[in-house]
């Protein structure tokens, strides 16, 4: 009996024999494959990567994070051209993600529960179930796993899509930073309508699955705490983390986050990322003031709490602008140091799982703009180059509203035409076009505006609402990522 179970756990196909790393196996050589593989995982899981022993590891949570994200650099590497999946690299994902994410079956919380008694009397007890967060989030990420495979999927028998040779590649070699990527080719006269339609519907596809996987990973980092490691670094105030420029702009009178952000040297990755770590910095140095009750506390401060709140609200929004306008940047030094002191294993696998599938849909959506691109230059080649997700246009920032709504249109399904889009579940509204000059009032109207796009929005756990539902029309467990 127990060995049936393994069995099916191991998922092994009921066939004669398997192939294996090149060798050919017979069904029970291949479950005791699989068995061995799965214990050398879960050995080093519960080793915390040391394999001496000496209780020198590292914690549970970043073990099975460090697993997560080493798995789908095996399984994925770079995602060069838009073609499925190898069936045997496909299997060994899906079978070794199914062995790391079995652990959230095992993470519960007890909830309240009413029992009926053989003497008809019902009592209260408490039950465990699996924890809302995990309940909620796991499977909806699952769906957006699958998605991205049926995406790369459905390139298969795509005929008017190719990729240059090696023979070609001194010719059409690209002329941006990924030089190493090959270069799509189209017909002479460019991709056909029907083609170009579906092309269109697959970058929207997984834009979706982007924003999606973004929108978990964000609030799941929001939700792990700041480790002291980072607090201590930190210097006393504000202005020392931001610098004489940055803190003036964000505590002046009048702010508006489009001005601030074409004042800043945006130009590079290195400089993005710095200035959001120190406005990070920033934000977390004004929290433990506002929350400093002792006057004669290092973190107490002179400046009024509702000032220092405001001062907060710009900030989150310059964060928001930024996460939105470059998706790409790498993590934060305040992420990494979350990642890496967090305790807490389902926030670990979330936050791992979520990462990994946010980078492999912008890698996807950055390949098929490499093919819209190419079939841009054949339909008219004095175009030149198009720069793929420009940095400037992302956002309209100078109306305190979100304009790449196209960007994040809901998947326009046959089977859920009415489901609601991404833009709706995460109530960024349109706003009217404010074509007038900038006054004193307007300003004003921005700021208030920013406000209310300073934080991220409450997606998962506190309004305990099911992504699978919102992405896909079909609920996930009612029970309550």
């Amino acid at each position: 009996m127990v060995r049936a179970v393994e069995e099916e756990k191991l998922e092994v196909p009921a066939v004669e024999s398997q192939n294996i790393n090149g060798w050919k196996l017979t069904r029970k050589e291949t479950i005791k494959a699989h068995m061995d593989m799965m214990k050398e995982k879960f050995a080093k899981l519960l080793l915390g990567e040391d394999m001496s022993g000496g209780g020198k590891g590292v914690s549970s949570a970043l073990a099975l994070s460090n697993a997560i994200t080493n798995l789908a650099a095996s399984a994925f590497g770079e995602q060069k051209r838009l073609e499925p999946m190898q069936l045997e690299t496909k299997a060994k994902w899906r079978k070794e993600i199914d062995w790391l994410l079995s652990v959230t079956d095992y993470i519960v919380e007890f909830v309240a529960s009413k029992q009926k008694s053989k003497d008809g009397t019902i009592m209260e007890i408490m039950v465990t179930k699996q924890r809302t967060d995990l309940q909620m989030n796991i499977p909806a990420l699952r769906k957006l796993d699958t998605m991205l495979l049926d995406c790369l999927d459905s390139f298969k028998d795509q005929t008017e899509i190719c990729y240059t040779s090696k023979d070609d590649e001194g010719k059409t070699a690209r002329k941006d930073d990924k030089w190493w990527i090959p270069t799509p080719k189209v017909p002479p006269n460019g991709l056909s309508d029907t083609t170009r339609k579906w092309l269109q519907f697959q970058k929207d596809s997984v834009n979706q699955v982007h924003k999606a996987a973004l929108a978990i990973n964000a609030q799941v980092l929001t939700e792990m705490e700041v480790p002291e490691n980072y607090i201590e670094s930190l210097p006393k105030n504000g202005r020392a983390s931001l610098g004489d420029s940055i803190y003036r702009s964000i505590t002046d009178e009048y702010f508006d986050p489009d001005y601030f952000l074409s004042t800043m040297d945006l130009s590079s990755e290195h400089k993005i990322l710095d200035l959001k770590n120190r406005i990070e910095a920033s934000v977390i140095i004004w929290r433990r003031k506002m929350t400093a009750k002792d006057g004669k506390s290092a973190w107490s401060s002179a400046v009024s709490m509702e000032k220092r709140e405001l001062f907060e609200d710009r900030a989150e929004t310059i964060l928001l602008i930024l996460k939105h306008r470059f998706p790409g940047i790498p993590q934060s030094s305040l992420d990494i140091s979350k990642i890496q002191y967090n305790r807490d294993i389902g926030q670990a696998i979330l936050e791992s799982y979520s990462r990994i599938i946010e980078s492999r849909a912008f890698t996807v959506m950055s390949r098929i703009e490499d093919v819209m691109q190419a079939d841009d230059l054949a339909h008219d080649p004095s175009n030149g180059e198009v720069k793929r997700f420009p940095m400037g246009d992302s956002l309209g920032v100078s109306d305190g509203t979100f304009n790449d709504k196209e960007e994040v249109e809901k998947l326009s399904s046959a089977e859920t035409p009415n489901s609601m889009t991404l833009l709706d579940f995460m109530g960024w509204g349109e706003g009217d076009e404010d074509t007038e000059k900038d006054t004193k009032e307007e300003i004003r109207s921005k700021e208030s505006d920013a406000k209310l796009l300073s934080k991220p929005p409450n997606i998962v756990t506190n309004k305990r609402v099911s992504y699978l539902e919102n992405l896909t029309g079909s609920r996930s467990p009612t029970a309550r990522h």
